[in-house]
């Protein structure tokens, strides 16, 4: 069932929310704190609401923290958690970051290219589309609901992989706790086989107004089956070539995944090592929009030998 509904809830927020032109929002200036974070009634033009109490972080105001304002709009604090502007949207394509703030609302598109591993080369490439609705709902929470396609090949079937539910919470608001903890909780409904559970620990902070940077601590556990376990450590950094514009990184990721033999032991086997690396770019063609692309190679013989990510993203 949960498959069947997802789409229409996309379907509906697509239809009923309206992207609000960027020119209408409050201008960045010298704002106090304590009217900058003024976040209740009116539509888009006050606050950075809009028509449907949405926040949108491209004219949410800035915020002055210690009597300062950045030049560098990415940098500059919004929002009730005092974030900055960057972190308020998906920076990496292998790395999430804190939380978006409360009353945003984005979908994201994501086409991903995974070939085969380096030690079979008679595999074939993984390609998988998925679709997201992310919300931010108060006291620093985070709800993703995903629908994910998958196919093996270019003449594969496409067929419905799973549906996942995830759940953030950041411990507090933005630098007031070292590299901004963020614990992360997601299920997977898996399409004809045994669902997933998953865990992470985020940490992300900035090096100064242009670099900033993400890393990852993933757990993962099929509920039953082979009881497949995965343990990752992902991170990326960024630098802000042109900003709102234009950021330019590098990420990576390492795997280390295995599962219980059914040979009769019941003991579990030894550990398949992944890592990959490679650079990525953020395009901003508008300001409610942005476009993640990030291509990695793998480096062991049971890393695939690459993976091409691509993600488009619309704020609401």
């Amino acid at each position: 069932m949960a498959h069947r509904l997802l789409p229409a809830v996309m379907i509906l927020i697509g239809g009923v929310a309206c992207a609000e032109d960027a020119t209408t929002g409050p201008l960045v200036g010298n704002h106090h704190a304590e009217s900058a974070t003024s976040n209740t009634g009116g539509t888009g033009g006050t606050g950075g609401l809009g028509d449907f109490g949405t926040a949108h972080s491209w004219v949410m105001p800035a915020l002055s923290v210690e009597g300062t304002i950045s030049d560098v709009r990415e940098a500059q604090r919004i929002g009730s958690y005092g974030q900055p502007r960057w972190a308020a949207r998906r920076l990496f394509t292998e790395t999430r970051a804190y939380v978006i703030p409360d009353g945003q609302i984005q979908f994201e598109y994501w086409l991903s290219i995974k070939d085969h591993a380096r030690n079979d080369p008679e595999g074939k490439a993984k390609i998988s589309q998925l679709y997201e609705v992310e919300m931010g709902l108060p006291y620093r929470f985070q709800l993703d609901l995903y629908q994910k396609y998958v196919k093996e090949g270019s003449d594969g079937e496409q067929k419905l992989d799973s549906t996942k539910f995830e759940v953030r919470w950041a411990l507090a608001d933005w630098d007031v706790i070292p590299l901004n903890p963020t614990t992360y909780l997601e299920w997977t409904q898996s399409n004809g086989d045994y669902d997933f559970i998953e865990g992470k620990l985020l940490f992300c902070d900035e090096i100064n107004d242009q670099v900033r940077w993400a890393a990852n601590a993933v757990w993962e556990e099929k509920t039953g089956g082979d009881r497949e376990r995965s343990q990752e450590l992902t991170g990326g950094i960024s630098y802000g070539v042109i900003d709102s514009k234009l950021a330019v990184g590098a990420e990576a990721k390492f795997g280390f995944v295995n599962t219980i033999d059914k040979g009769g032991t019941d003991e579990r086997t030894a550990y398949q090592n992944e890592f990959l690396m490679g650079p990525s770019i953020q395009l901003r063609p508008a300001p409610q929009m942005h476009i993640d692309l990030a291509w990695l190679a793998g480096t062991t013989q049971d890393s695939p030998r690459s993976k091409m990510t691509l993600i488009a993203g619309w704020e609401f």
